[in-house]
């Protein structure tokens, strides 16, 4: 899908995966868990819930302020690779969320470019991809290729870059509060759906000018957010 080949006036989309495409953030949670239990931590799970959507990096230094012993370097630098290798252990129960495929091929079929941007790393992120049945061109942004994750907006600014659109003539969608904050700071519109967890007043808070359920009810009302379908 080239540049060239967009229509000029509608927007370029730039998509979250975990909990947006995917339905993975429950799986998140508990590989995190099971990763903290490994180290000798216990948290409760709602609190990893709500940092679901930052980079590992920023869920340790997040979880540090949470307990009150100091902990090793050496036991945080370990706990983004002890996640992942637990949600990899978890991934056979994930599913595309309802309508994200659909939703991605229609987009494709009306020329209107889009391309994803996931703080998960590039070894759990390409399981996600593989899942939607991507073309192995799409473009996609990764934590490992950016320098800040969520709630920093490197990742969109990326993917934008990539597309080669501008970012304001873009919309973020995402599920978390860290896509919505890191679509108002790169100065872009953003979508919010309801299938990571988070309720609607948090999304709108963080910045979404609309909220939907899922993919399936954004592909339903695609027309509000300025893309053009053939009646």
């Amino acid at each position: 899908m080239g540049v060239s080949e967009a229509i000029p006036t509608q927007p370029a989309f730039l998509f979250d995966l975990d909990g947006t495409l995917v339905d993975s953030v429950y799986q998140h949670v508990v590989a995190w868990r099971e990763a903290l239990e490994a180290v000798g931590i216990n948290l409760p799970v709602w609190k990893i819930h709500r940092r679901i959507g930052m980079s590992g990096g920023l869920f340790v230094n997040a979880l540090a302020r949470e307990l009150d012993t100091e902990l090793d370097r050496e036991i945080l630098d370990r706990l983004p690779t002890l996640h992942t290798d637990a949600y990899i252990r978890h991934f056979h129960s994930v599913r595309p969320l309802p309508g994200a495929v659909e939703l991605l091929e229609t987009l494709t079929e009306h020329r209107v470019p889009w391309a994803i941007a996931t703080s998960g790393v590039e070894r759990s992120a390409k399981l996600a991809l593989e899942l939607l049945e991507l073309d192995p061109q799409t473009p996609v942004v990764t934590r490992d290729q950016v320098r800040y994750a969520k709630p920093d907006p490197d990742l969109f600014l990326t993917a934008a870059e990539r597309l080669g659109v501008g970012i304001r003539e873009s919309l973020v969608v995402g599920d978390s509060v860290w896509d919505l904050l890191a679509a108002r700071r790169a100065s872009a519109l953003g979508i919010g759906v309801l299938s990571g967890g988070y309720g609607r007043e948090e999304l709108i808070y963080s910045g979404a000018f609309r909220v939907y359920e899922d993919p399936h009810d954004l592909l339903a009302h695609i027309d509000e957010v300025g893309v053009r379908r053939p009646l």
